[in-house]
């Protein structure tokens, strides 16, 4: 093992920092030279295994390279000709979509296409607690009385039974769920998650593989002579559920995601426009913005609301339909963070009761609110760097959600669960999970999961590691760097921002503000003094630290960021961890 970056074995809260590896050092310096870099971005790019010779390449992902080829994947190309018949001869199209901000994505891809070419499409999305995830018999054999071709966007892979009770009706399956054994009898199943799928696009998320439909649908209509919608001008719906659905931000995801945000930026999209409004967002999105200042209020009807919500406003084509759903949106997300609130706080006491050094942290409780538990879980996961399961019960039933942590795969395991006979259903991704049980079987599904994923060495991670991209001093964190530092993103799953230490700091000024933040300043004895904000301080222990510092130099780290006030631009420090120097 290398030695710790800045010799930080134990920071104050509790991690070790590590920097680049000697390969990774090696290839900063090839692509400073040979590309002409500054080092910190040099840094950043040798951290995600770039060569020198690929660097503009990556800096600037052109969707026409990376873009795959739609019939690369399974039943693609008898799945668009399906939807064109349906087109060419007006039969009634039914769109079964998720509740989440994928699934509500992939709806709205499939209403404007279909909006543009003169064509509607009824939307159905089944309510997250008297329905639960996915298609249902009940309401598939409802939609196949009345249309002609039903599409399942981000749900159906593992529907046998309520797609065999659509009779009448054709069925698609749009998905990118964790496939099993056997597939639904229907017209077609695209996803790359298949079990006879190689894998190779097994990081897209639900509206990806829809985009994908939509071009190969377009390039059918061009050899018939015809043209189709402009696809780009919907790459706004696909970057905001790749980020929002935790999609790894590699290959042709960043290239969506990039000019997804280019699009977001004009602000064409009604619903998007609408929610960026009451987010109070005063500038072009960033890959951030989606994740946590959209993605959530977005969600926040199929988690506590009316499951259609968040799919009506993002197929709005009136601005003030779209604000109304909006503001409604707003208010039923802060209802959400306040019931999360009151979940995460029962959950992460009962949890520690239990013991937070197991495989598998985990929680259960009366009442918890479904659209919550899977938040919840989340942050369970991040405190203590374990695969983390809550569940709320409604008498006898359970309904959870489990979030994982690098290199264990939840998914999978809860799947084998279910194949076994020890939950009631489950299935999802590798890095995130849904499941339903009785009570009776909560015990002997939570142990056996816990083996499972120990397995997969989950119970062998301590705190986790902070991972270091260099050095920096206060006089070169500016403007222009982080500018270019954004040239290497969008950042987010599986291509984390980057993460700069500056060593031996004095720290000059300090202000709790918030509910246990810290505010403050620091400087390296030059003319720039530095400004930085620590989230959650009390709770890490940094402010006690930092605000009892008696003059002593510390290590300071975290991620640099334009700070916007009153039309003037800084650079702020968000702190995420700091060592005695």
């Amino acid at each position: 093992m290398t030695g710790a970056f800045l010799d930080v074995d134990s920071s104050i809260t509790g991690r070790r920092w590590v920097g680049l590896s000697a390969g990774e050092e090696r290839l900063a310096e090839a692509l400073a030279q040979q590309a002409d870099l500054p080092p910190p971005v040099a840094r950043v790019l040798a951290r995600r295994g770039v060569a020198p010779e690929a660097a503009q390449g990556f800096l600037a992902p052109a969707l026409r390279d990376l873009l795959p080829d739609p019939r690369s994947l399974k039943d693609m190309e008898t799945a668009a000709a399906r939807f064109l018949q349906a087109v060419k001869t007006r039969e009634k199209v039914a769109v079964f979509a998720d509740y989440d901000v994928d699934g509500g994505s992939s709806a709205a891809l499939l209403i404007d296409w279909l909006r543009q070419m003169e064509r509607d499409a009824t939307l159905y999305v089944p309510d997250r607690i008297d329905e639960g995830y996915g298609p249902n018999e009940e309401a598939m054999a409802a939609l196949a009385r009345d249309h002609n071709l039903i599409i399942c966007v981000d749900c159906g892979t593992l529907s046998h039974g309520p797609i065999a009770a659509a009779k009448g009706a054709d069925v698609i399956v749009l998905d990118h769920h964790l496939g099993g054994a056997d597939l639904p009898d229907c017209v077609a199943v695209v996803n790359p998650n298949r079990q006879d799928e190689d894998g190779s696009l097994g990081h897209l998320c639900a509206a990806a593989v829809v985009f994908l439909m939509l071009v190969e649908a377009n390039r059918k209509m061009r050899a018939d002579g015809s043209a189709g919608p402009d696809l780009m001008a919907m790459l706004d719906l696909v970057a905001l559920a790749t980020v929002a659905d935790v999609a790894q931000l590699t290959g042709v995801n960043r290239a969506f995601v990039r000019q997804g945000l280019t699009v977001m930026a004009r602000r064409d999209r009604p619903g998007l426009v609408a929610l960026s409004d009451v987010g109070r967002l005063d500038r072009a999105p960033s890959a951030y913005h989606l994740g946590y200042v959209l993605g959530p209020r977005i969600n926040a009807g199929g988690r506590i609301g009316k499951a259609d919500l968040g799919a009506r406003l993002l197929a709005s084509a009136d601005m003030g339909e779209a604000m109304q759903l909006a503001k409604l949106l707003d208010d039923l997300n802060t209802d959400r963070r306040e019931i999360e609130t009151r979940v995460r706080e029962a959950a992460l006491e009962q949890a520690e009761a239990r013991g937070l050094e197991a495989p598998l942290v985990w929680a259960a409780e009366d009442g918890w609110h479904p659209g919550v538990v899977g938040i919840v879980a989340s942050r369970l996961k991040e405190a203590t760097n374990r695969p983390a399961v809550v569940i709320g019960f409604d008498g006898d039933d359970g309904k959870g959600s489990g979030r994982s942590i690098a290199g264990v795969d939840l998914g999978a395991s809860i799947q084998k669960l279910a194949a076994e006979g020890l939950i009631t259903k489950g299935g999802g991704h590798r890095m995130a999970a849904g499941l339903s049980l009785t009570r009776a079987q909560l015990d002997p599904a939570m142990d056996r999961l816990s083996d499972l994923l120990a397995r997969q060495g989950a119970g062998e991670a301590g705190p986790a590691d902070l991972r270091i991209d260099g050095l920096l001093m206060p006089g070169g964190a500016t403007v222009e760097l982080i500018e270019m530092l954004e040239a290497a993103g969008p950042y987010g799953a599986g291509a984390s921002a980057p993460r700069f230490a500056f060593p031996a700091q004095t720290v000059r000024f300090t202000k709790p503000v918030g509910d246990g933040h810290l505010k403050l300043s620091f400087s390296d004895g030059g003319p720039v003094v530095m400004e930085a904000i620590a989230f959650n301080a009390r709770a890490t222990g940094l402010s006690d630290m930092l605000e009892n510092h008696n003059g002593r130099p510390f290590h300071l780290a975290g991620r640099i960021e334009v700070n916007h006030w009153n039309g003037r631009q800084s650079v702020q420090l968000k702190l995420e961890d700091a060592a005695p120097a």
